[in-house]
């Protein structure tokens, strides 16, 4: 038996509808290139997405299209991500801190039929354009000889009237690419109904929290797993929103000037804005929490900032599988009468799921994957499932490298879950090492360095860094005519193919690369020479004595 409700698509169109009827009065201010903000309402941001709409149609987007953008997070990217969306067309964010070479091949992949350039990345753009081919291109600044179109003139001669007609909640709002857990880029294809599901629970009470009287910073990159749904949990709530553009240094100014009260954005961002807003603790005090994610805030760091600033960390987990949103930690009602140091280790894990999520400990064995305990000791592989969870990549078979039989994400990441549901990553799987809130594949990186003839092996792993999270260090066994220094030609070399964050801090020489019982290179043991963390015995050394720089 089917129940008698109405059978309403959920919708993206719903968000933007609801922000403009019932909190139009509310502001997106961005902060400019030239130092000032630039402010307007709710309403205003309505009827610019509507004639953005109308414009996009008569250049020739239809439904399904894909529509990237390369653009930082502005009041133009917040229109773009209601546009595209609402009118059955699909945003892609392009990461700007990809290579040329990675970002040509997602937009081959893709398919865009048009990118959309912030001016602030111009200069950075061409090298992608000159690999990529012609494709239509819309500036946000004035339009200059070597551009389309700029995005203003969009505006002129399009109708101002638009009628959202999205039937289909399973259609496709958003494509997004991540490194995944086994690091080649893999694009994840939201829907309305995931997106819009995800926007419920991230406002839930005990998740962001959002409200009217917030006043929303995500520093977070809108190219990041859709700044982590907080364009649209924001407008849906009726918050302000701010946005930092390129000036992600101006933090203190930006919180004192609008009064946030909620920012978000992975810790490599706090641990450099801390020294600044200890200074204005004064003019800093709307804030009140700051929602942490990408990997892990160092313990210290929270006890700083709720102890010294009284702002609330609340630590996230996701992936951009997930929307991104999976878990957080906050503290239960059980847990007022801990210690301050007692809270704050348990600030310092993932968290417990949010409504919706479901996880699960497993051990894979012949049979297929065993459940295992939550008893805060217990590792296993942490798989993953919900409504806003994808069920394979775009363009891509599932595989079970990563879903399982009975359709769990493989997240690919070591955890234990204690017995109030807390997760504790304490390892990834294939070694993917997380910089700044961004993943730099291990994998790509050796499968780069083996091309050069005076390499005969390499591994590549991520080791603690106060600042970075994890930064990469590449141990390499070169061959004969290797041995003179070859770091620079190996830097030169990944340079061309990798980001600049990828590149390894340290180039390590080896005798040999210890391996595990099936000849693959033992990562542990490498960690553990590299960090120190136990004493090598001659016999077990790997590094041969006189190290090249």
């Amino acid at each position: 038996m089917y129940g008698l409700m109405m059978d309403h698509p959920l919708t993206l169109a719903q968000i933007l509808e609801h922000a403009y009827r019932i909190h139009t009065d509310k502001h997106v201010t961005t902060l400019l290139p030239n130092g000032t903000l630039h402010r307007y309402d709710y309403a205003t941001l309505y009827g610019r997405v509507k004639r953005l709409a109308n414009a996009l149609t008569e250049l020739g987007i239809q439904r399904g299209d894909r529509i990237a953008t390369y653009a930082a997070n502005t009041y133009q990217h917040l229109e773009l991500y209601y546009a595209i969306p609402c009118l059955g067309a699909v945003l892609h964010p392009l990461n700007v801190r990809l290579s040329p070479t990675q970002l040509a091949q997602i937009v081959h992949e893709a398919e865009d039929k048009l990118v959309f350039v912030d001016s602030a990345y111009a200069t950075q753009f061409q090298a992608l354009q000159d690999k990529m081919g012609p494709i239509h291109t819309v500036y946000f600044g004035p339009k200059s000889p070597d551009t389309d179109t700029c995005y203003e003139q969009l505006f002129s001669d399009a109708k101002p009237a638009y009628t959202w007609d999205i039937r289909d909640e399973n259609s496709a709002m958003g494509l997004c690419y991540t490194s995944g857990t086994h690091g080649e880029p893999r694009g994840v294809l939201y829907t309305h109904r995931s997106m819009f599901l995800h926007t419920l629970a991230a406002n839930q009470a005990d998740v962001f929290g959002l409200t009217e009287t917030d006043v929303v910073l995500p520093i977070v990159p809108m190219f990041h797993a859709m700044a982590w749904g907080l364009p649209y949990a924001s407008m849906f709530a009726g918050a302000d929103i701010v946005l930092p553009g390129t000036k992600i240094t101006a933090i203190a100014d930006l919180i004192a000037d609008t009064g946030v009260t909620v920012a978000a954005g992975v810790p490599t961002i706090w641990a450099a804005a801390y020294p600044e807003l200890q200074k204005r603790r004064t003019d800093i005090s709307s804030l009140r929490r700051v929602i942490v994610g990408g990997e892990a805030m160092p313990h210290a760091l929270i006890e700083s900032y709720e102890k010294e600033l009284g702002v609330e960390i609340c630590h996230a987990w996701g992936m951009t599988e997930m929307s991104p949103t999976g878990t957080l930690s906050k503290l239960r009602a059980g847990h007022q009468n801990l210690t301050d140091t007692e809270k704050w280790r348990i600030k310092a894990k993932q968290g417990r799921p949010i409504p919706g999520v479901q996880l699960r400990l497993a051990a894979e064995t012949a049979d297929g994957f065993k459940e295992l305990p939550w008893d805060g000791k217990t590792i296993g592989e942490l798989q993953v499932r919900s409504p806003w969870t994808a069920n394979r990549y775009y363009k891509i078979a599932p595989t079970p490298e990563h879903f399982t039989t009975d359709k769990w994400l493989r997240t690919g990441d070591m955890a234990t879950i204690d017995a109030e549901g807390y997760v504790q990553i304490v390892d990834r799987a294939k070694s993917l090492i997380r910089s700044g809130g961004e993943s730099i594949s291990s994998i790509a990186l050796e499968t780069a360095l083996l091309k050069h003839p005076y390499v005969r092996e390499a591994a590549v792993v991520g080791i603690p860094d106060d600042k970075w999270g994890e930064r990469p260090i590449a141990v390499v066994v070169c061959t004969e005519k290797g041995g003179e220094n070859i770091s620079d030609t190996l830097r030169q070399q990944l340079a061309a193919e990798f980001p600049k964050f990828w590149i390894p801090d340290k180039f390590v020489f080896a005798d040999e690369i210890p391996k595990t019982s099936v000849g693959k290179s033992d990562k542990r043991a490498i960690l553990t020479q590299l960090t120190g963390t136990q004493n090598p015995t001659e016999k077990n050394r790997i590094f041969s004595p006189t190290q090249k720089k």
